[in-house]
């Protein structure tokens, strides 16, 4: 165990240092690489009308790190545009797309949009995903035991659009959509743990549902808010009756609030609280997961799986001053439960940990991000791009 954590560490050092070196760019060179991979669609359009926003188009070769995935290198696109007649009220719509493939013999190709129509009266987000996953699994429960892993593997293809109207007041928005969420070619171990105690859908699932949805959001930005709220609140029916192989409903809720705790400060104090709530016939792939690069870092995807979540988290980011650099601290705690009257404080698990940034975009903020996440009995290294919440 010893040797596993400072081969972790060797590789933090690493990945430190590369970040560092990259500083020795003078600014001019990284700005030259940078518009290497942008592209500007409407170019010609912007220069004959100044009031239209120049749209971008950023493709490069992406490297990601995380404890599920493993080294990941593929490609990554982002598209930053408004639409025409949008002015300073309207913020900037994103279409990332990435595709890559991992040391852990996964290929992932995922998206996960939010666009604003003009003036924002309507607002368009959701999830396109399709990829195979080998996934390690310790049973089901907050009690799951780290002696019990298995890996098992399956395809998954996961298609969420959501369409929201503002209504009622400026940052408000209301609508609904749906979810196809399907899970096919699952191997298993023959005589492991989940081939034995067979969950619902343990071999492959089909869900199928209407989301009802509400969305308040008045972040300053999308990509890495310095100040606002944000709350997204889903429920989702599904059931045989409209294709899905079992009948169960999911709600989930995501808050989060950005500030600055100093003030004349580009520091940010990002605070976030998650819930994952299913009830019914739900399938084992739609129970809820602790841990990832995003919620409670230093855990596992999947390291405790139930069926509710409830995990709560904050960060502190640091700009050193001009620069393109900065760093973060953070701390989270969670749990997963069967139902309410399982949930304890007591039960909490807790996580904290450190990370640095690079500013690859300063109009959009867009940044690099290496976090090093700790758990009880766990750490983690996470290399991605853009914040984790």
């Amino acid at each position: 165990m010893l040797l596993h954590f400072f081969k972790k560490q060797s590789l933090f050092i690493f990945l430190l240092l590369s970040v560092i070196c990259s500083h020795q760019l003078k600014a001019q060179d990284f700005k030259d690489v940078k518009e290497f991979f942008t592209f500007y669609p409407n170019r010609k359009a912007v220069q004959k009308d100044s009031t239209l926003y120049l749209a971008k188009f950023i493709a490069a070769p992406v490297v990601s790190y995380s404890p599920e995935t493993n080294f990941g290198f593929g490609t990554g696109a982002k598209y930053l545009f408004k639409f025409k007649g949008s002015g300073p009220e309207t913020r900037v719509s994103n279409m990332p797309l990435s595709l890559r493939y991992t040391l852990n013999n996964q290929f992932i190709l995922y998206s996960g949009f939010e666009i604003f129509t003009n003036q924002e009266k309507w607002v368009i987000e959701g999830n396109l995903l399709f990829r195979n996953y080998p996934r390690l699994y310790y049973g089901i429960g907050r009690d799951s035991k780290k002696e019990d892993e298995e890996e098992y593997d399956y395809y998954q293809v996961l298609v969420e659009p959501i369409f929201l109207k503002q209504l009622f007041t400026r940052y408000l928005f209301i609508g609904a959509g749906f979810r196809y969420n399907q899970i096919f070619n699952t191997r298993i171990e023959e005589d492991g743990l989940l081939n034995i105690t067979k969950p619902n859908g343990f071999d492959g699932s089909r869900a199928i549902g209407i989301e009802a949805a509400t969305l308040y959001d008045s972040r300053n930005n999308v990509l890495n808010a310095q100040k606002g709220w944000y709350l997204e609140f889903t429920h989702g029916e599904y059931g045989e009756a409209i294709g899905s192989t079992h009948n169960f409903n999911l709600t989930k809720f995501d808050l989060r609030h950005y500030f600055s705790p100093i003030p004349n400060s580009k520091d940010v104090l990002a605070i976030q609280t998650l819930g994952h709530f299913s009830r019914g016939d739900v399938p084992f792939n739609e129970l809820a997961l602790f841990g990832s690069n995003q919620i409670l870092r230093g855990y596992r995807e999947g390291r405790f799986v139930d069926r509710d979540l409830l995990a709560a988290q904050a960060e502190y980011r640091k700009r050193f001053g001009e620069s393109r650099f900065g760093a973060v601290a953070f701390v989270g705690a969670g749990d997963v439960y069967n139902s309410v009257d399982d949930f304890q404080f007591k039960n909490l698990r807790y996580n904290f940990g450190a990370g640095l940034r690079f500013m690859v975009d300063r109009l959009e903020k867009l940044n690099i991000r290496l976090d090093w996440g700790f758990g009880q009995s766990s750490n983690y290294i996470y290399l991605g791009i853009a914040e984790a919440f």
